[in-house]
């Protein structure tokens, strides 16, 4: 399935090469939708408040154990379609700032080809039988 490519410095749209908003295919969109998910808050989403991550009410200000932040990002990530698999990882946390990494396994049988812009910045592909992507090391939450 098509998204909108988003540049994962900025989080945001970005043109293609013949000046139309970029969009990005399988497998790329997937990961890009996984990570969009974990960015989500409850209550972000007018037609589904109910779906996102309880940032307000059990993260922010709370200091839960990182096991929970991590299953919480995990649930959101394998909620997207065409997910099989995710994993987080933390590497710091420091001055208030939890950060890692997201990674999430596609099937390869998913894999077709990103039309407009082709992302190759800050993602890594890894995996043979599965295509694993990486999505940056950044700022969770």
């Amino acid at each position: 399935m098509d998204t909108l490519f988003l540049r994962t410095n900025e989080w945001d749209l970005t043109l293609d090469s013949a000046g139309n908003i970029a969009m990005a295919g399988n497998p790329y969109s997937v990961a890009q939708d996984a990570a969009s998910a974990c960015r989500t808050a409850v209550g972000d989403l007018i037609y589904a408040p109910e779906e996102g991550i309880p940032y307000f009410t059990q993260i922010l200000g709370q200091l839960p154990p990182l096991n929970d932040i991590r299953s919480m990002y995990i649930a959101a990530a394998m909620a997207v379609p065409g997910v099989a698999a995710a994993q987080v990882f933390f590497s710091s946390f420091a001055n208030r700032q939890l950060s890692g990494q997201l990674q999430v396994t596609v099937p390869t049988v998913a894999v077709a080809t990103t039309r407009g812009q082709r992302p190759d910045q800050n993602i890594a592909m890894l995996g043979s039988d599965n295509t694993i992507f990486v999505l940056g090391l950044s700022t969770l939450g």
